[in-house]
Formats: structure tokens, C-alpha cells, sequence
């Protein structure tokens, strides 16, 4: 069997030290293709560059090529990467290693999640990779060896169309954490505000800050505080299924119109 083709993306940079690691790793079990943002790109979410255009150039590290940088978003990055750069179609994409964790309300907002989501739309097998680290010298070995372990799996049973996982690794040495945990996404969220500050220019700007507030129990932030790796498999599809049932009952008769006739409550029927 030939090795596997994998694709590899972040949202902190072609030259982080998480993407570094998380790829010295995965060359071990296959052959890797690196395509990431040129800048940082964290918080982005799925933007996609459509105003200006989308440049590449080559990257390398240690005076060897390492992967191709590109001055757009992640997103940008895995569609420009499976539609232009790459001659083939990979095997799985991985996204990562996130420098600090992308859990509960942070996945929308997540461009590492966000990359994961773009290869799951093209039909490419995808894994996000955070560390639970904001630290300058968080290490990154530990959840490059998890990210390893996960993506031997996924290339081994695959994952449903639509699906992706996102994982969150503990900031421990590799023989301190408990284990792997499957948990959903959690509830929790920012409480966040913005300070309003003056430059020396007398100029007012704002600066977000705010506490995190847990909420629930038995979910990817709670099994992650408690030391153990969180795996979440979650998908783009938004629809409510339940509250699509409930919508169907509304009245959305205009009730200050003469006319007694309803809107049709199932345009996939109009046209």
C-alpha cells in the first residue's frame, strides 16, 4: 500500500511552531503537503479572500522547502491547495497544532476549525489540533503524537460524509494525560467587553478582553481541564432539525393585509 497523501494547514502561520511539530510527526506516516497562511490568521473563521487576489510562495525551514505560504485565510488556503496547488486529491487533511484550545463557543470563531471544515466540504477526511497552551514555549510534541494516533484512525474507518473531528490536547508531557475522552461540544463562552483606551495620538480604540464562564459537564472543555484528550466530531450542515418541524406551524400571514392567503411554508415546492 502506498503511503498516505496528507494535507496539513493552520491558522497561526506557516511559520508557527505548532505546524512545525505537528508536521515532523506526521511524516512519519505518510507524505505531507504543507499550504498555510503567510500571517497569523487566528479568530478568522471561514472568511474567504474574494476582494484581492490570492498570492503563493515558497516557504522553507532549515534551508529546506517546507510548504507553500499564501496571504489568505485557512479556508483559502485547503480550497486553493485542493483545487490548484495540489496535482492530487489528499488522503486526509489535518489542521493544527492550534497554539491554545479551540473548544465550545470558540469553534465558530476558530480558523483551525475552519480550515478542517473547508477539506470536509471538498470531501477530504479532516481532523482539527489544538493545545490547550497559550504559553511562547508551549510544546507541542505531546499533541503532535495524539494528532498522529487520530489520523491513523480516520484514514483506517474514514469519517461520514459532512463530518469532521476537532481535538483538543491538555498542556502535559505525554505520560501525564488520562487518556482520550469523546465528548460533544461544550456550552461554554466568553463573557467578553471592550476596554476603551487612548493612544498617544489622542485617538480612542477598543481592546476585547473577558473571562471564560464553564458551562454544563462531560464536554470537550471539561474533559480537557480534567486531563484527558477531547475528540468532538462535529459538522457544517446548521440546520435546527426540531425547530424546523416547530417553523412549519407558524402563521406568517401578513395580519395587516386584506388578503387571507399564507405564504408557502415550503418554497422547495415554489418554481
Amino acid at each position: 500500500m502506498s503511503q498516505p497523501r496528507i494535507l496539513v494547514s493552520n491558522d497561526d502561520g506557516i511559520f508557527s511552531k505548532g505546524i512545525r511539530t505537528l508536521v515532523e510527526e506526521l511524516e512519519k506516516l505518510g507524505h505531507v503537503d504543507v499550504v498555510a497562511p503567510n500571517t497569523q490568521q487566528s479568530a478568522v473563521g471561514h472568511a474567504l479572500t474574494v476582494a484581492v487576489p490570492l498570492r503563493i510562495e515558497r516557504h522553507e525551514h532549515n534551508n529546506k522547502f517546507f510548504g507553500w505560504a499564501v496571504n489568505g485565510t485557512p479556508a483559502d488556503c485547503v480550497k486553493l491547495a485542493a483545487r490548484q496547488i495540489l496535482p492530487y486529491k489528499p488522503d486526509i487533511l489535518v489542521s493544527g497544532i492550534n497554539h491554545g484550545r479551540n473548544t465550545a463557543i470558540s469553534l465558530v470563531y476558530s480558523g483551525t476549525v475552519s480550515g478542517a471544515t473547508e477539506g470536509t466540504m471538498l470531501g477530504i477526511p479532516s481532523v482539527a489540533v489544538s493545545l490547550d497552551d497559550f504559553s511562547p514555549e508551549a510544546d507541542f510534541s505531546a499533541a503532535a503524537k495524539f494528532a498522529k494516533r487520530i489520523a491513523e484512525q480516520v484514514l483506517e474507518r474514514g469519517l461520514p460524509p459532512g463530518v469532521l473531528l476537532n481535538v483538543n490536547v491538555p498542556a502535559l508531557a505525554e505520560e501525564e494525560i488520562r487518556g482520550i475522552r469523546v465528548v460533544p461540544q461544550g456550552e461554554s463562552y466568553w463573557d467578553d467587553r471592550y476596554d476603551e483606551r487612548v493612544d498617544p495620538m489622542e485617538r480612542t480604540y477598543y481592546w476585547l478582553h473577558g473571562d471564560y464562564v464553564m458551562v454544563g459537564e462531560e464536554s470537550d472543555d471539561h474533559v480537557l481541564n480534567d486531563g484527558f484528550v477531547s475528540i468532538t466530531p462535529i459538522h457544517y450542515r446548521l440546520t435546527d432539525e426540531e425547530m424546523l418541524l416547530e417553523l412549519r406551524s407558524w402563521d406568517f400571514q401578513d395580519s395587516n393585509s386584506s388578503s387571507s392567503k399564507s405564504l408557502p411554508l415550503d418554497i422547495s415546492r415554489e418554481g
